[in-house]
């Protein structure tokens, strides 16, 4: 099993001489938005986002009984696949647009059209602002506005989901890559129109297969730990990604989940120092 942290280039790899105390820094500034964001709090939902190590996990590479206990997590491993779709060139990336397929066992296909603005300083407001010159607005119930909260970054995002039957493709598998990006451009929302000439020529990056294990912790009952395994940075091997995370549509509570996740990882010496972005992972590596 290969650590994540040792595969990263050395600028993308988190301090390894850090200790609690700046891991709870960070968290505090973190907590500290340059603005108030509380007027657009009832609009905007939010996703606790924590990176753990490879130690959190066993030797079957599921999340440790310790790591279980610790954040509340009871469920049983689920699976899900996905693929994202952009050019060679990471066109629609470059526009701040994430589109990707994903089949959960059991389920149908997910469709989601995903628009990214950088949230800086914790001023929420602002990137709202910023989102609202693009476009965007957290009242159009045509897409789910979030916060994506990691360990040292926030990011807004609008999400637009549509859906596919699943009818002959058992498990979690998913179509050829010609077919999900034909689904992908009929099902394109009107404000991916600009973009749709990228999608049209994407292909898929993937696919990769998570595991994911639920539960509930402090003020989320939507709590969960996705396990990923990845191909090595030099196309051989497996790495492994573990997210820890937790929803909630307050942002009071996201901020003391962010707090007591990065506290309790840290204190056990779990905590992954940085952001790993799974998407820019998987299209860096598919």
């Amino acid at each position: 099993m290969t650590s994540l942290t040792q595969a990263l280039p050395r600028a993308l790899r988190p301090a390894t001489t850090a200790g609690p105390a700046l891991a709870l820094a960070v968290a505090a500034a973190l907590l500290s938005p340059a603005a108030p964001a509380h007027a657009a709090d009832a609009a905007v939902s939010y996703e606790v986002k924590i990176n753990l190590t490879v130690s959190a996990l066993d030797a079957s590479h599921a999340p440790s009984a310790a790591v279980r206990q610790a954040f509340g997590i009871t469920g049983a491993a689920k699976a899900r696949s996905y693929s994202y779709y952009d050019t060679d060139g990471r066109a629609l990336d470059a526009q701040g647009w994430s589109v990707r397929l994903r089949h959960k066992d059991g389920s149908s296909f997910e469709e989601t059209y995903k628009k990214r603005f950088p949230v800086t300083g914790g001023d929420l407001d602002a990137a709202l602002s910023t989102a609202r010159a693009a476009g965007f607005d957290s009242a159009d119930s045509a897409y789910k506005t979030e916060v994506d909260w990691g360990y040292a970054k926030q990011t807004l995002s609008f999400s637009n989901e549509k859906k596919r039957s699943a009818k002959d493709y058992p498990n979690t598998s998913l179509p050829a890559g010609d077919t999900g990006r034909g689904w992908l451009v009929a099902d394109a929302p009107g404000k991916l129109k600009d973009a749709t000439n990228a999608l049209g020529t994407s292909r898929a990056h993937g696919p990769v297969t998570a595991k994911v294990y639920g539960g509930a912790w402090g003020a989320s009952d939507d709590a969960s730990i996705e396990v990923l395994p990845v191909v090595g940075a030099g196309g051989t091997g497996t790495e492994y990604v573990v997210e820890l995370s937790f929803k909630t549509d307050s942002r009071t509570a996201a901020a003391d989940l962010h707090r007591e996740s990065v506290a309790v990882a840290e204190a056990n010496g779990w905590l992954y120092r940085g952001d790993i972005l799974k998407t820019q992972l998987i299209l860096d590596r598919y």
